[in-house]
Formats: C-alpha cells, sequence, structure tokens
C-alpha cells in the first residue's frame, strides 16, 4: 500500500449516496475541494468478497482521501471486505448502521443495527482488526421508529465507545422509520434534532463527532462548526457540486486559488478521454450524469443540462460534448 501524506481532517464530507458517489462523482469533486471528504456508495461486503474488486472498489488516486461504505451484519464477512478494501488505497471504511431501506433490512443490516450495539461492536472490532492501517467509522442514525429520546443514541455511541477503537461518529440528525415512509420520505420527513448530536459532542468530547442531515449552505456548515468536529453533506453537494468551490478556502484555510469553471471542465474533459479509452463498455452518459448540477444557480444552467442529457446528442459517446456545451454556456446561448 502507497504511503500516504498527513490526512486533512473530516471538518467537511460529502456523504455515501446510492447510485450518486461513484468513482465519476467523486473524481470531479476532489477537482473542487482538495481537501474534503469523499465516500463512497454504500457497498454490501458481500459484493466485495464475491464480486469484481474493480467493480466495486477501482477509483482514480487523486480522489483521496476517500472513505469505502461498507454494508453488512456478518463480522467476518465485512472483516474480508476491510482488508480487501485497505489494499486498494482507502482511509477509511465505514459502517453504515442508519440506511432504512427495506432491502437494506431484510438483510439485517442499515439502520436496523442501532438495535444490535453488541453485533455493531463486534463488526467494527472485525473490521479493524483485518484493517489495521485504515480508520474505521460509523454512520447512525439518532434513533429507530419512535426512539426520540437522546438516550438511545447516547447509549448507542457510549457502548461503542466502550467496547471498539472507533472515534469517529458521523451521525444523521434524524430518526430512521423502518415502517410507514420510504427512503426518500425518511431523508425529510423525520425531525432533524441538531441539538441531539451538539450534545454527543458535549457528553464525548474525547470522539469526533461529525454532524449529517439537512445542511445546504456555508454559513449553516460554519454554524455547526461551533457545536462539532465536522459537516457531511449529502444531495446538495450532489445537486449543486460548486458549493464545494470555497470549502478549502473558508473551512480549511488553504490559499490556493479556488477551482474555476473553465479549468474544471477542460479537466473533466481529459479524464473522460481517459476513463473511455480505458473501459470499452463505459458511456459519457456514465460520467455526464453527474455534470449536469455544475452550473446550479447560474446563468444558461438549462442550455448546460439540455446538451448533457439529449438522447441523440448521447449516442455518439463523444467526449466532446461537454466541451460543446461548455462553449455554448460561455457564449451566453
Amino acid at each position: 500500500m502507497p504511503v500516504r501524506q498527513t490526512l486533512p481532517a473530516r471538518r467537511l464530507s460529502v456523504a455515501p449516496m446510492l447510485d450518486w458517489t461513484d468513482r465519476h462523482y467523486r473524481y470531479m469533486a476532489r477537482q473542487i475541494s482538495r481537501h474534503a471528504w469523499l465516500y463512497t456508495e454504500m457497498i454490501h461486503a458481500g459484493a466485495i468478497i464475491h464480486g469484481q474488486a474493480e467493480r466495486f472498489l477501482g477509483k482514480d488516486e487523486s480522489e483521496n482521501p476517500v472513505a469505502l461504505q461498507l454494508g453488512g451484519s456478518n463480522p467476518a464477512d465485512l472483516a474480508k471486505a476491510a482488508a480487501i478494501a485497505a489494499g486498494w488505497g482507502y482511509d477509511e471504511i465505514n459502517l453504515n448502521c442508519g440506511c432504512p431501506s427495506p432491502r437494506v433490512q431484510k438483510g439485517a443490516f442499515g439502520a436496523c443495527l442501532m438495535n444490535e450495539v453488541d453485533l455493531v461492536a463486534d463488526c467494527l472490532n472485525a473490521m479493524q482488526e483485518a484493517a489495521p492501517d485504515c480508520a474505521v467509522t460509523v454512520k447512525h442514525r439518532i434513533g429507530i421508529d419512535r426512539q426520540t429520546e437522546y438516550q438511545t443514541v447516547c447509549d448507542f455511541v457510549g457502548t461503542l465507545a466502550d467496547k471498539t477503537a472507533c472515534r469517529t461518529y458521523i451521525v444523521h440528525a434524524r430518526n430512521a422509520w423502518l415502517e410507514g415512509l420510504s427512503p426518500k420520505e425518511n431523508r425529510d420527513v423525520p425531525p432533524l434534532k441538531y441539538d441531539y448530536v451538539y450534545r454527543l459532542k458535549q457528553d464525548f468530547p474525547q470522539l469526533e463527532i461529525i454532524i449529517n442531515g439537512g445542511i445546504k449552505t456555508n454559513a449553516e456548515i460554519a454554524e455547526h462548526l461551533q457545536h462539532v468536529d465536522g459537516v457531511m453533506i449529502g444531495r446538495e453537494a450532489y445537486h449543486n457540486p460548486m458549493l464545494m468551490q470555497s470549502w478549502d478556502r473558508l473551512f480549511y484555510g488553504e490559499r490556493l486559488p479556488e477551482t474555476d469553471f473553465n479549468t474544471l471542465i477542460h479537466t473533466l474533459y481529459h479524464y473522460m478521454q481517459r476513463s473511455l479509452a480505458a473501459d470499452p463498455g463505459l458511456t459519457i452518459r456514465h460520467m455526464l450524469r453527474h455534470y449536469l448540477g455544475l452550473l446550479h444557480g447560474r446563468n444558461h444552467a438549462r442550455v448546460w443540462r439540455q446538451m448533457l442529457s439529449d438522447a441523440t446528442l448521447l449516442q455518439s459517446n463523444r467526449p466532446e460534448l461537454i466541451l460543446e456545451a461548455w462553449e455554448k454556456v460561455s457564449a451566453g446561448v
């Protein structure tokens, strides 16, 4: 495994999002922020053990610091997957204890693991033993269904802090409703309780506590950082990726110039060229779908989105399409 330089703090990170935070999105995000932590989609441990490692774990070296999020509840399988991931150069391996989807519940992992804290401890310990050079972390909710008291999440974190070496807890500040709400509704309907996450940091000052859920602006990020160690952004960082443009300057003290659109677009064009040459089965659609929000809130964003999602234009599979769209936008068409 290559020797790592000192890693940046987890002050800012982009959440693991199924079907969204694949390698192509993460490459783009890394061009916008040099320091924010990036997370993969949740990948089941069994898929890594029995599937094609390149398909699930392949990444560009520029992505680091990057974390792999694992799904599963079998300590032995999670340990095997963690060991494999460590060999691919991941900086962190995160256990999902927050996903409420029925498919995940059927597999007895995700959010329902919050009711099995001893099993979670066994999983984290097995992962850490198998990947001693990686940080092993956990992402979870503040409770399940009608568990609305702060003590629920306090006991969960406290037990894990006592029984494992895990020191980083990423807390989605909503309950997960396992019945009655869809996964989409679970991202919006249960009320946000940021104060619960703040209290965790007060009660466990030795732990790294990262807050997640419903955060959309840099002003909100700055406010949360007054109370916790880090902020994780999900959907807003996907639909409006240039939100990340000022993160290095605002939250990491970076003095290098912020990424500009023209440089970014040409970097993505060359990335698309390389990716298509390396994978004959890849299409520009796989990559361009992640770039649709780059001009969010800016002039001619509609033209940009239309060109990059036009079925006829996509058929040619030409990476030059991104340059042509940028030329149209730059010309004010």
